[in-house]
């Protein structure tokens, strides 16, 4: 079972809401407070958390109360804070990996979209008023929070973390150029990003502010409804003004039977997978040969065919395609165009996957690329399979007119020597 996130917004997201939501959920504030600390912003700021009800509803409230010694004050005024320095900020406090990588890639993406509001740099965005530490207590605290929770990453280190739609608010906000229009240009920029899905509930004031956004649109995979999950507990996380309906944030924490990336216990991935099916008895086999390299070119990861009887006493063949899920509309119109099919079955199914990667190595006659695959992590990484690729052997067989499996035997001979080497 994998352990995943789902973020449900109805009143929007700020980034103390998220962490409302998160202390409600088991994290501690003393662990948040500690590890904040490394950051060296323990002067310039406290963290409060109280129950408080929202429309009759009890929900987590966290308090980012920014302390005004006349000395933090001026500089982070004046001075305010650019990316860089925050980014040597995070980097310092030695934070747990995961809560470090995420918190870079949401202030980077928050400055990015800053500066594309502003026309400047995202090194050149200047994180003013409250001298930043605001959104730093907020992203860094959320990061160390999801962290804290174990939830799974993805191959690409993200948090299995899913989000609802956004509600636009509406009605205008004070900020430092003066007044603005809700949703504030920062989190259309951020929405614009990541093509998220918005709605208007009615409500006309500000629901997401800029760095609710960021941490949302970094973070989450996806937005819509919820992923298929059996819900565990649920976390709940107020904001600060009463709105017609419960101004709380809700954050799912569930298991997921799918998407286990890389799990401890069996090693293997788990990927969810496309399975198109139909059969044919009415088409020129010529035509088949076609299909197969249209079917590669759409993005198919495999295809295949296997002789059938048919209806009437037909020979037939059944056509198989397998493709990952964002490949299943390319894969069925080229299998519509090219065949005589009036119908095409799809299935999703998870396959386990092993981890490969190519490697170059070098025979007498020339260079021989290998797919090398394993299970495992790196202590204890067992190789399963090491196969040469079969053009590559071909056009040296062909060139130097010697056997293809000689080819072969010499690439797979001088990559096990080259490892045994480095082992």
């Amino acid at each position: 079972m994998t352990k995943i996130a789902y973020l449900q917004c109805p009143t929007g997201i700020s980034g103390d809401m998220c962490l409302g939501a998160l202390v409600s959920l088991g994290v501690p504030q003393e662990y948040l407070i500690e590890k904040l600390n490394n950051l060296g912003i323990a002067q310039e700021y406290q963290l409060k958390t109280e129950l408080v009800q929202r429309n009759g509803q009890q929900a987590t409230k966290v308090h980012v109360d920014l302390v005004d010694n006349h000395h933090h004050h001026e500089h982070s005024h004046h001075h305010g804070r650019h990316l860089p320095e925050i980014e040597k900020m995070i980097l310092k406090a030695s934070l747990p990996s995961r809560a470090e990588a995420w918190s870079l890639a949401v202030f980077r993406q928050l400055a990015v979209a800053e500066g594309a509001v502003h026309g400047i740099a995202p090194e050149k965005v200047h994180f003013h008023e409250v001298g930043a530490v605001d959104a730093i207590v907020d992203i860094v605290g959320t990061c160390l929070g999801l962290d804290w929770l174990g939830i799974e990453s993805d191959r690409q280190g993200l948090p299995l973390l899913y989000c609802s739609p956004f509600p636009t608010g509406g009605g205008t906000v004070r900020a430092a150029h003066g007044q603005m229009a809700v949703p504030v240009p920062a989190v259309l920029k951020l929405w614009e990003m990541r093509n998220c899905p918005v709605y208007s509930n009615g409500i006309e004031r500000e629901l997401v502010t800029p760095t609710g956004a960021a941490i949302a649109t970094t973070l989450a995979k996806d937005f819509g409804a919820p992923p298929a999950m059996t819900i565990k507990q649920v976390g709940l996380g107020a904001g600060s003004i009463n709105l017609p309906i419960p101004n709380i944030l809700r954050l799912w924490l569930g298991e997921s039977p799918i998407q286990s990336v890389t799990n401890t216990a069996d090693t293997n991935s788990l990927e969810t997978i496309s399975v198109l099916e139909t059969q044919i008895d009415d088409l020129n086999p010529q035509a088949i040969g076609y299909v197969f390299e249209a079917l590669f070119a759409a993005g198919a990861v495999d295809v295949f065919t296997q002789p059938i009887g048919m209806k009437k006493s037909r020979p037939g063949i059944l056509l198989t395609v397998i493709c990952h899920p964002e490949n299943l509309l390319n894969c069925e119109a080229v299998i519509f165009r090219e065949t005589t099919t009036l119908g095409i079955r799809r299935t999703t199914q998870q396959r386990a996957i092993l981890q490969r990667e190519i490697q170059p190595v070098l025979t007498e006659y020339g260079e021989v690329h290998v797919k090398v695959a394993w299970q495992g992590e790196s202590p204890k990484k067992l190789v399963t399979n090491v196969q040469p690729e079969y053009e590559d052997c071909a056009e040296l067989a062909r060139k130097h007119n010697i056997p293809w499996r000689e080819i072969q035997r010499l690439a797979l001979q001088s990559w096990y020597l080259k490892h045994n080497k480095d082992d």
